[in-house]
């Protein structure tokens, strides 16, 4: 049995991979340990890291094993036996460690690991945001949020030409879907299309997240300082009072003891009572010949200062060389308002927090499990992480959430996720939901039912960058149109690629890409400047194309092919 590309693991997200590619017409198989609810004859049953397994699906003749396990330690070992049944296997691995991936694929050819939680916490945040991002797209070093825009009568680019929205460097004109006929973007543009209702474009916006980050930045830096200031206020108010009360008892016991003998000066009582009150004696004489009553005054006092001074040194002491010190610079406030509030630091949340906070915007974590591995990350990035339940309103109130941007319910119970968006709900019914749920069917009818800004599910989100990844390329991005998968990648042109020696515009009709933009030797080239542009050997297309058409690509001879893949 021969096929072009192996499915293993067809759990949610590798079933979802496996029958998008199959939907696209891509040879595939799949393997999985236990028999599906229904029977296909694409399918292998049996141990996912078994010799005989891997053999029956066809390891030996396969071009791609895309490995969609959720368990590291499992996807780690089918890795290496398909690797010793296939030494130059493409494989696309799923792995939850990132830093384990990256090394993979620095130290093996041919390997591409990708992280669920990674590639689909961006989205999570752009929704957040207010984008209704289906994807993302990686590019200039930064994620640009990849959105639909449906052209109706009221649209302000409806009678617009897809000529003047092309050479606008802060949007990327993806993919173009007119109403009533086929055409490409490219073929469009360069026409003269004018959009009509009923048209369809990909757009990719360049986020401005460097100014907001900047701006944030010194604003955060001032709310912190205020809010450590106050905190402070709070707790000086303690040291106040403590020394407020030493400083009456050193003058109540002076004014006795000047009163009971005239001949003693008020240093002379001073003294005594300082020395008296901390331990410390000195003039004795004030009170040798005194009467009894002074004594057990004299010893009331040494009582009282005893206590009064212990108290002093500890808050002293906590303040100084304790946490007091410390929380004072470093401590976290939950912001007063425009914060996002992230409910479940697991994979998907902590991902989320750190591309929130690498945007500049203010975050509050919520996590109920005091022993979760990302809870020093979060507090790292001085994100406040509150302990505790976030379905209770209590908590959410904690979190300031009446004065907050967006909640994220994002937590691995999709229950929970939906009890922790209708508290919020209603606590405060204007406030942004978006909510995680695993499975794509259910997800659409919970955002349906419940009215949620956005209920997401990564599943849906991810399978398209594996399914696109499994398809060769170096992948920048990907998305859904109806039901075609299109996928943007960069491309080494060499002497035997397809493109080479041609006009990009010309290619770009013929093969139905759209260009993104060219690097050629030390400049990049855009806009109307990229599409009259001749393709040489040594350049670097990037591009956007469906799926299906990838087999363009993958007829360059091997070497050159891993060439274009590596860059």
């Amino acid at each position: 049995m021969e096929s072009r590309i192996i499915v293993c693991s067809l759990g949610r997200t590798g079933y979802q991979i496996f029958s998008l590619l199959r939907q696209q017409g891509i040879p595939v198989i799949g393997i999985h340990d236990q028999p599906l609810s229904f029977a296909d004859p694409d399918v292998i049953v049996g141990d996912l890291k078994a010799t005989p397994t891997l053999m029956a699906a066809g390891i030996e003749q396969a071009h791609t094993l895309v490995i969609a396990s959720s368990d590291d330690a499992l996807n780690l070992a089918i890795l290496m036996q398909a690797r010793v049944l296939n030494p130059h296997i493409r494989v696309i691995n799923r792995l939850f460690n990132t830093s384990l991936g990256d090394r993979l694929d620095h130290t093996l050819t041919h390997h591409v690991s990708l992280s669920v939680a990674a590639l689909a916490a961006p989205v999570f945040a752009f929704a957040a945001l207010g984008s209704r991002a289906i994807g993302q797209l990686r590019l200039f070093n930064q994620t640009w949020p990849i959105h639909e825009e449906y052209i109706d009568e009221y649209h302000p680019w409806q009678g617009r030409k897809l000529s003047e929205l092309w050479d606008e460097r802060s949007r990327m004109l993806i993919y173009y879907l007119p109403a009533d006929k086929r055409m490409d973007l490219v073929s469009a543009v360069i026409r003269g299309q004018v959009l009509q209702v009923g048209d369809r474009l990909i757009i990719g916006s360049q986020p401005n997240a460097s100014v907001q980050a900047v701006r944030r930045s010194w604003r955060q830096r001032g709310t912190k300082l205020v809010n450590n200031l106050r905190q402070f206020q709070r707790y000086g108010q303690s040291m106040v009072v403590v020394t407020l009360v030493l400083l009456v008892t050193i003058l109540i016991a002076t004014l006795t003891y000047v009163c009971f003998n005239r001949h003693t000066s008020i240093i002379d009582a001073l003294y005594f009572s300082v020395g008296m009150i901390t331990g410390a004696g000195g003039e004795e004489q004030v009170i040798e010949q005194a009467p009894n009553s002074i004594k057990v005054f004299t010893a009331l006092m040494m009582l009282l200062g005893a206590g009064v001074i212990g108290i002093c040194y500890a808050l002293l002491n906590d303040f100084v060389l304790g946490t007091r010190f410390r929380q004072f610079w470093d401590t976290v406030q939950v912001p007063a308002h425009h914060h996002y509030i992230v409910c479940g630091l697991g994979g998907v949340g902590i991902q989320i927090v750190q591309h929130l906070r690498s945007c500049g915007y203010d975050v509050v974590a919520i996590e109920q499990d005091a022993n979760c591995r990302f809870l020093s990350i979060a507090r790292a990035l001085k994100v406040p992480v509150i302990l505790g339940d976030a379905s209770l309103p209590t908590t959410l109130k904690a979190a300031n959430l009446a004065h907050a941007s967006a909640l994220l319910a994002v937590t691995s119970n999709d229950t929970a996720n939906l009890e922790i968006a209708l508290t919020a709900k209603g606590l405060t019914p204007k406030s942004t939901a978006i909510v995680r749920y695993q499975d794509p069917t259910f997800a659409r009818m919970a955002h349906q039912v419940f009215g949620f800004e956005a209920v997401l599910s990564p599943t849906e989100l991810v399978a398209p960058t594996f399914a696109a990844a499994a398809l060769g390329g170096r992948i920048l991005g990907n998305g859904m149109t109806g039901h075609s998968l299109w996928v943007a990648l960069s491309t080494l042109i060499t002497a035997g690629h397809p493109f080479c020696h041609r006009v990009v515009k010309d290619a770009a009709m013929d093969a139905d890409f759209v260009p993104l933009y060219l690097e050629t030797g030390q400049r990049r080239v855009h806009g109307w400047d990229l599409l009259n542009t001749y393709l040489k050997a040594g350049d670097v297309l990037y591009l956007t194309m469906p799926a299906t058409h990838l087999d363009q690509l993958c007829s360059v001879p091997a070497p050159e092919m891993s060439e274009m893949m590596v860059h």
